[in-house]
């Protein structure tokens, strides 16, 4: 049976998080994307992805070595919100307005 492929889209606020971060970073979140969102985002794991808990929207994070990638599933869409260096993660969570 074949896997359902994602759409993966980019908020304003992502695109220029992505593009702030250093090339090696880019390459490195780009690659993550492409492994583990495009076929299975919601597909929890102890490494890499996880539920986001208090908070509506984002939906999952995406661990990234030192980077956390923000995104929401809807449907066939995925909808990266943010892209996050670790240890701004918390504050740029606590940021979000909609909450649970």
């Amino acid at each position: 049976m074949a896997r359902m492929k994602f759409r993966i889209t980019f908020a304003p606020e992502a695109r220029g998080d992505y593009l702030s971060i250093p090339a090696y970073e880019r390459a490195a979140v780009r690659d993550a994307i492409n492994a583990h969102l495009l076929q299975n985002p919601a597909r929890v794991s102890k490494s890499w992805i996880k539920r986001v808990r208090d908070v509506k929207t984002p939906q999952y994070r995406l661990r990234v070595g030192e980077v956390r990638v923000f995104y929401d599933v809807r449907g066939s869409e995925v909808e990266v919100l943010g892209i996050v260096e670790k240890r701004h993660a918390a504050q740029w969570l606590a940021g979000r307005t909609e909450r649970s």
